[in-house]
């Protein structure tokens, strides 16, 4: 029988992005395979607080970078662990240092959750000599990682130039995030519809996102496209659903498009399967960079089209045609006309919902992101 490894995931942010929720589902899922599993981060936290609900233990780090090497050498060295796993750039070299300080062979491995390589030299130049393996969480993330990719006239400074990364690419594996499939189910809306005053014959498009400057997850845009939606289809109404600075500018807009009471702005959900069952369509816009889209996966999974630009990482998510529409260019005009065709055709079916379901749940389930990242770790680890 194999011996089962004791793994440390790193978080030091846990403060609610997508990169941290990943690291507390590999966790989960890896202590379901049998795995001795302990995720060193911040505690008082809600999410700490989520890790310790799921049973597994969170070691308490400091914020500062010195103390968290320190730190984690103290853990790593008590722990014995086989497999030490960053997920955020900031843990990336920490992680490494306290490593190699800690002696016992340990293998440091770094996840890339963003579409981009890091952003200094330094990193980009050594840390794949000085890491035992990094994962791309998505093709694109993976040609960006051992290729590189360039855009020179973007209108995103971000998208411009992306360098990859110097060193050993056999160093760099592709492995997808995953969604808790059983969770993120088709079923009928729930009273979500009726706490925002929606009714049973208006057709719910949603963004989910941050929304911080200078454009967010593209909620500007997405308001435009709905003003110009709601001129000609009275029945739809709109939901922004995210935090950041831009909250106060966006109320602002959707009162100068005349949105009053049809574009709701929320700020948090905890309840994220019911609100995506309660929608008609989720609106991802092509602005920024993606590595891949979570929020577009758990959508697809709860049985709802999705209207995306066709950016970076986010085709990889759409797993059939009955995903919903991918945009080449994300306009206020060709959002609208998307949110138009989506409006006017027919909902799925369930039978067509738990299809798409299933599609879902085929390549980006928690149980598969845990088996493939099982199987690295004991290559790593061999």
């Amino acid at each position: 029988m194999t011996e089962p490894l004791a793994i440390l995931q790193v978080n030091s942010l846990l403060s609610g992005g997508g990169t941290d929720v990943q690291s507390i589902l590999l966790a989960a899922g890896l202590q379901r395979l049998g795995c001795s599993v302990a995720l060193a981060g911040p505690p008082a936290l809600p999410l700490s607080r989520e890790v310790e609900e799921r049973g597994i233990e969170i070691l308490p780090l400091p914020r500062d970078k010195a103390s968290l090497v320190l730190a984690l050498v103290k853990w790593i060295r008590r722990g014995r662990f086989s497999i030490v796993h960053a997920h955020h750039g900031r843990d990336y070299w920490p992680v490494i240092l306290a490593v190699r300080l800690a002696g016992g062979g340990a293998s440091a491995l770094l996840t890339r959750h963003m579409a981009k390589s890091p952003s200094s030299w330094p990193s980009r130049t050594f840390l794949l000599k000085a890491a035992d393996g990094v994962i791309a969480v998505s093709q694109f993330v993976y040609r960006v990682l051992t290729r590189g990719d360039y855009e020179p006239d973007s209108t995103a400074p971000e998208r411009r130039s992306r360098p990859p990364m110097k060193g050993d690419l056999s160093k760099i594996h592709m492995i997808p995030p995953g969604i808790e499939v059983e969770r993120f189910v088709p079923r009928k809306a729930t009273r979500e519809r009726l706490s925002w005053g929606f009714g049973p014959g208006h057709r719910i498009f949603a963004l989910v996102g941050g929304c911080s400057f200078p454009y967010g997850k593209g909620q500007e845009v997405f308001l435009e496209a709905a003003a110009l939606v709601h001129s000609r289809l009275p029945e739809t109404r709109f939901l922004l659903l995210g935090s950041g600075n831009m909250q106060g500018y966006l109320t602002e807009k959707a009162r100068a498009l005349g949105l009053q009471g049809k574009a709701l702005l929320l700020s948090h959900c905890d309840r994220m399967p019911d609100f995506l069952n309660s929608i008609d369509c989720l609106v991802r816009p092509g602005v920024g960079t993606e590595a891949l889209g979570l929020a577009i996966l758990e959508a697809l999974a709860c049985g709802k089209p999705v209207i995306a630009g066709a950016i970076d990482g986010i085709p990889e998510a759409f797993v059939s045609e009955a995903s919903g529409k991918l945009l080449d260019h994300s306009t206020p005009e060709t959002l609208a006309s998307a949110m138009e065709e989506i409006a006017r055709r027919k909902p799925l079916t369930l039978s067509e919902r738990l299809t798409l379901h299933e599609q879902v749940a085929k390549r980006f389930s928690t149980e598969i992101l845990a088996e493939q990242t099982l199987a690295l770790y004991r290559r790593l680890s061999s």
